[in-house]
């Protein structure tokens, strides 16, 4: 359910679970954060999901069995967010819940049109991951920070690109504008991206 393809120096991760709107189990987590681990040998790192969601966030029934506090997801978007190589999210779709923080901890996100936007934390009774508020606030402000997690609003992918949560919007093939803005980084050295990202940092 998680797909990983090397071309050369580009990682690219699917989340491939469609019939479950890309919803991610304990399993699932795990391989991501195996991945995470390895992709230092990538100069770029893409995730992206099958079909019309990016990731609805957590198994229903593995939520409920404790899923949705799991120390797995910010395992996860800590090593993304570590990792020297470009890292891009590719939101195929919605991005709902616990999938927030592994788009939040790459750096860039580039989405379709038609995606939507929500983390319903307060709806559920749950606290979203430590790092995840974090990111966002440092993205959007602290207001519209409280305006998804707090207001439980679902905000349209325009507004989203408004904001300041996603950097580009593509009207056509999302994988070819992803590799589009991989390709300096692809032409670079591991050690020229690196500095480059510890300098933005």
């Amino acid at each position: 359910m998680i797909r990983l393809e090397k071309d050369g120096d580009l990682w690219l991760v699917t989340i491939d679970r469609p019939e479950k709107a890309n919803s991610l189990t304990a399993d699932m987590l795990s391989r991501l954060i195996e991945i995470a681990k390895d992709a230092d040998a990538a100069k770029v790192l893409v995730i992206t999901g099958n079909g019309k969601v990016f990731s609805a966030g957590a198994d229903l029934d593995e939520a409920r069995a404790g899923l949705a506090t799991s120390p797995l997801w910010e395992e996860l978007s800590g090593t993304i967010a570590a990792l020297p190589c470009l890292t891009i999210a590719a939101l195929n779709g919605t991005l709902a819940g616990g999938a927030f923080g592994m788009a939040l901890a790459c750096d860039m996100r580039i989405s379709v049109s038609t995606a939507k936007f929500f983390y319903p934390v307060m709806k559920l009774g749950f606290l979203p991951q430590p790092s995840d508020p974090v990111r966002m606030t440092q993205l959007i402000g602290p207001s519209r920070a409280k305006m998804i997690l707090m207001g439980g609003q679902k905000i349209a992918a325009d507004e989203a690109l408004n904001y300041g949560l996603v950097d580009r919007l593509v009207a056509g093939d999302l994988l070819a504008a992803a590799r589009d803005i991989a390709a300096d980084a692809l032409s670079a050295t591991p050690e020229h991206i690196a500095g480059i990202k510890a300098l933005i940092r």
